[in-house]
């Protein structure tokens, strides 16, 4: 992971004048208790299998991972120049934690793992930019019967 003290003045001071809003520690949507949720991963990591079209460097839309997905045909293709893959190479679950969700459902902490979950390229574009997506993966998670969503940025 890239330090602030080791960018420039000017990549500095551009994340550090980002606005950030700030969140209730109440859930956004009430809900069944976690236990009896269908829960599905959304990654800003710019994963994709290897067989689907790599994310462009300033790319608004996602890719469609299986929730039965083999980890090992994962591909990163995220445009930040500053973005560490160490941790995607040696633990996919760290940007996608598919895995930790399969033991999850196993141990009936959750209820299902959702059957698709979805990975956009997150670097660069100001939240209004992407809101037609995440309408857009707000109808399929709805249709998929999702009700609880891990968000994982990066």
């Amino acid at each position: 992971m890239v330090r602030l003290a080791d960018l420039s003045a000017a990549e500095r001071d551009h994340i550090m004048g980002k606005e950030l809003p700030v969140y209730e520690t109440a859930p956004w949507a009430e809900g069944p208790p976690l236990a009896e949720r269908r829960v599905a991963l959304v990654t800003t990591a710019g994963l994709h299998r290897t067989g689907d079209d790599a994310f462009s460097f300033v790319d608004l839309s996602y890719r469609v991972i299986p929730g039965d997905a083999d980890l090992g045909e994962l591909t990163m293709t995220h445009s930040s120049v500053h973005f560490d893959r160490t941790g995607f190479r040696e633990d996919v679950n760290v940007v996608f934690p598919l895995e930790r969700l399969r033991e999850l459902a196993a141990d009936g902490a959750i209820g299902a793992v959702a059957d698709h979950h979805y990975s956009l390229m997150g670097a660069g574009w100001p939240p209004e930019m992407i809101e037609p997506t995440c309408a857009e993966l707000a109808r399929l998670l709805k249709a998929d019967g999702v009700d609880g969503v891990c968000l994982v940025p990066v």
